[in-house]
């Protein structure tokens, strides 16, 4: 959905950079949380959560696992920066290419790192973006890229020294389990094994899908017109398992969490006109603007998002703009902590 009213300077604001987190709350679950009522506010901190739902709620959390997908390649003697993007539905991997210009179909990419793997060009689109064929699949395929590969770590977390160990284990979620994300889903990284716990000990449900969050997630925006500018697509999958698990929770009264804007996107695409998931697998490219009509979850745990993003509109679209301006206002003034490795909201839907 795209409405060409709408502008990204609107949903601007001014961030103090010191506000930007640079390392995750330890533990995770000590993490702040700013509960955004339809009529108030409420400072929590995020091992608070089970006391905020109610028995038969049902958490939907995204499974998918962060893959090391920054490469050095080399096609002969030129060096070619590659991250990867998604997979595809045809085996290839959409990758991003810094000096694209460079390459052509058919060419033949060598790693850093991992000389068994191997990459020829299947195709070159307009913005940067390749299509690429691996010679390695399945294990043989992730075990060189755990070989090649580095962390694509968000631009705004700085690293001179490139991702740590620690960024190795802060950057997974405790959902991880299904391999192919470029980005951490990082309204996850809040949870532990011990809040899992007392989520189970309140009569909180628990269901996974999966959404591979790829590189496009780090682009800005570069038109003030919100109507031109393109999501890219992700791969997706709702299991007829979770779906069921889902719908059941709410003919059973209990409300859809979503814990991230990757679980409400895909949520959203399996979604029919009644609300109820359908089983879904394939790519998603879902807009998520002001003035959507949501259909599935009625409250959304999300880190908080940055100026004029995509996700600041997504946020703005659920629980209200003018609620989400005040919130955010909240946060910067209460010294909360933004972005991937910060604290978190949690939204009550409008």
């Amino acid at each position: 959905m795209t409405t060409p009213e709408l502008r990204a300077s609107d949903y601007d604001f001014a961030l103090p950079p010191d506000r930007i987190a640079q390392h995750p709350a330890r533990p995770r679950d000590a993490a702040r949380l700013l509960h955004v009522m339809r009529d108030a506010v409420a400072d929590r901190v995020v091992r608070d959560l089970p006391s905020l739902l109610r028995k038969g709620d049902v958490l939907v959390a995204n499974d998918t696992r962060v893959i090391p997908a920054q490469l050095a390649a080399r096609r002969g003697a030129a060096r070619i920066s590659i991250t990867l993007d998604r997979p595809r539905a045809d085996g290839a991997w959409h990758a991003l290419a810094r000096n694209a210009r460079r390459l052509r179909p058919g060419d033949t990419l060598r790693f850093d790192g991992a000389e068994d793997l191997v990459a020829t060009v299947r195709e070159r689109d307009a913005d940067g973006g390749v299509a690429l064929d691996f010679n390695l699949h399945d294990h043989a395929f992730t075990e060189a890229l755990h070989r090649a590969g580095a962390l694509a770590l968000p631009p705004y977390i700085a690293r001179s020294a490139g991702p740590s160990i620690e960024d190795a284990a802060d950057y997974q979620t405790v959902f991880a389990r299904a391999e192919g994300a470029v980005a951490a889903p990082t309204a996850g990284l809040h949870f532990t094994p011990s809040l899992l716990a007392a989520l189970d000990d309140a009569g909180i449900l628990r269901v996974t899908v999966t959404l591979h969050v790829g590189a496009g997630t780090f682009l800005p925006m570069r038109h003030d017109d919100v109507s031109q500018h393109r999501i890219h697509s992700e791969r997706g999958e709702v299991t007829p398992q979770a779906a069921a698990a889902i719908n059941a929770a709410r003919t059973n009264g209990g409300r859809i969490v979503a814990v991230g804007t990757t679980s409400l996107r895909l949520l959203e695409t399996a979604a029919d006109d009644a609300g109820r998931i359908r089983p879904f697998a394939g790519d998603t490219d879902l807009f998520i603007l002001p003035g959507h009509a949501f259909r599935s979850a009625d409250l959304l745990m999300t880190n908080f998002h940055l100026p004029r993003s995509t996700l600041f509109m997504l946020v703005c679209a659920f629980a209200g703009t003018e609620r989400m301006r005040a919130a955010y206002a909240h946060a910067i003034e209460n010294g909360y902590r933004f972005y991937s490795y910060g604290d978190a909201t949690l939204l009550e839907r409008a």
